[in-house]
């Protein structure tokens, strides 16, 4: 039997992932190539041998995406699988136009093929779009289960930036490991806030082998916490989804994929950010989650914003830093930073196009729908300077770090900053400790551990 040709179309995340699930070991596909995009200097590089198995002995070619059309045509292609995620549907069927047009099929994998089942009960917390507030979200679960003296590993979306063999299986423990695993500041953003609360998170490329890790960790393991990225759904088959929707993107859950797929499977959806998002917003999100999960629990949220240094705002010309991925593909138009400069008194927000420097630029010319804001990049070391650089020449009198980690911890800022944090607050009932204690209750976790 002839095998079919695939082209795998990704972002360094989901296409892996897919392949490593559904193609690796598969006699009736032979994968020809990925395709990258979103993520910069991924294309040119090879996914390895030692991760694509015995059918793979020389790894397989990663190109632009641009090159698309150019390589279906080229080797005959079969099949192009589409595997990343934050994308409207109006980018989704244009990529299908696109591989349709060059004579091929285009294929989207579902959770039955890719979800691996773990041998403990799985809580999946994804979202609607890039954004929403996830990663609030997975610390409030986890502190519920902690509190009851549950053992939680948190298990995030890949990030595999640079050596995919080395990371195959990450686990991050200390402050120290980010260092260790020469994170980039995506990555950072995801990690450190866990760490520094004393959790263990894995991460990595082989997400077979990463859940086997955090089941068997040293630490022990009682329940994984599956900590969606680039609202994805989850790898793993979960036993409670929690989706976190945004009423500052109201009509989003419905228009992004596979930001819909999050909501409509969801067991509980936490509408965030009320305390900051328009009633009419907020009401449409609720029009969505009626029109296609009406069995779902809903939970009213907010994230207030608090600052440590509020007089570094206060009556000031300020440059705000957020989030990258937020801004970029999660197209968000303000931040935990924007918020924080209207709330404490900031006189200006200072216009970052005008002191870009290198690779900051070239991030502003693929996403021109940024704005005003600084997105807080860090790919690699020289998008690192660049970002240094960039705010250092900016003609403002403070800096607002609206991102989930301290820049100056890996950046020399030469003006006076402040961090914005924020946590999750359920307003009024239901709660997310109630949601936790049915949890609890019907996999009879604190029965295993009396």
């Amino acid at each position: 039997m002839t095998k079919r040709k695939v082209i795998i179309i990704g972002a360094a995340g989901r296409d892996f992932h897919n392949f490593n699930t559904y193609f690796r070991n598969n006699q009736d596909y032979k994968v020809i190539a990925f395709t990258a995009a979103q993520i910069p200097d991924i294309d040119g590089r090879k996914y390895p041998a030692e991760l694509a198995g015995g059918l793979y002995p020389d790894g397989i070619s990663i190109y632009a995406e641009e090159e698309l059309t150019e390589l279906i045509k080229m080797h005959e292609i079969d099949d192009c699988v589409f595997s990343y995620s934050d994308v409207s549907y109006q980018k989704v069927m244009n990529m299908s136009a696109i591989v349709n047009a060059a004579g091929a099929n285009f294929k989207l994998l579902g959770p039955e093929d890719t979800m691996i089942r773990s041998h403990k009960p799985v809580i999946a917390v994804v979202a609607t779009r890039t954004g929403c507030g996830k990663s609030q979200t997975s610390r409030k679960v986890i502190e519920e289960l902690m509190e009851r003296g549950l053992r939680v590993i948190a298990i995030r979306h890949p990030m595999p930036y640079g050596d995919l063999v080395a990371q195959k299986v990450q686990r991050f423990a200390t402050v120290e490991d980010l260092k260790k695993h020469k994170c980039t500041i995506e990555e950072m953003e995801e990690y450190e806030p866990h760490v520094s609360r004393g959790n263990i998170i894995y991460a990595g490329v082989d997400y077979e082998a990463i859940v086997r890790a955090a089941e068997n960790d040293p630490a022990g393991c009682d329940v994984i916490l599956w900590d969606g990225g680039n609202n994805d759904f989850s790898f793993y088959k979960p036993d409670l989804t929690i989706t976190v929707a945004d009423p500052h993107r109201p009509g989003a859950e419905l228009s992004y994929y596979p930001g819909e797929v999050n909501l409509r499977m969801a067991d509980v959806v936490i509408i965030n950010k009320m305390d900051s998002a328009s009633p009419e917003g907020i009401q449409t999100v609720r029009e969505s989650i009626a029109k296609v999960n009406d069995h779902a629990v809903v939970v009213d949220g907010a994230s207030p914003i608090l600052v440590d240094k509020p007089e570094i705002i206060k009556g000031k010309r300020v440059l705000i830093v957020e989030d990258g991925p937020t801004l970029t593909h999660g197209e968000m138009k303000i931040g935990a930073g924007t918020v924080a400069a209207r709330k404490f008194g900031a006189i200006d927000e200072v216009d970052a196009r005008p002191y870009l420097v290198g690779k900051l630029k070239e991030t502003f010319e693929i996403y021109p729908n940024i704005g005003s804001i600084l997105p807080a990049m860090g790919y690699s070391d020289q998008q690192l300077k660049d970002l240094e650089a960039t705010i250092n020449a900016s003609d403002c009198d403070s800096v607002i770090i609206g991102t989930p980690i301290d820049l100056n911890r890996i950046l020399k800022i030469n003006k006076p900053t402040t961090r914005v944090y924020y946590d999750l607050e359920e307003i009024g009932y239901p709660k997310l400790s109630h949601i936790i204690n049915q949890f609890i209750k019907k996999h009879h976790l604190t029965e295993e551990m009396a």
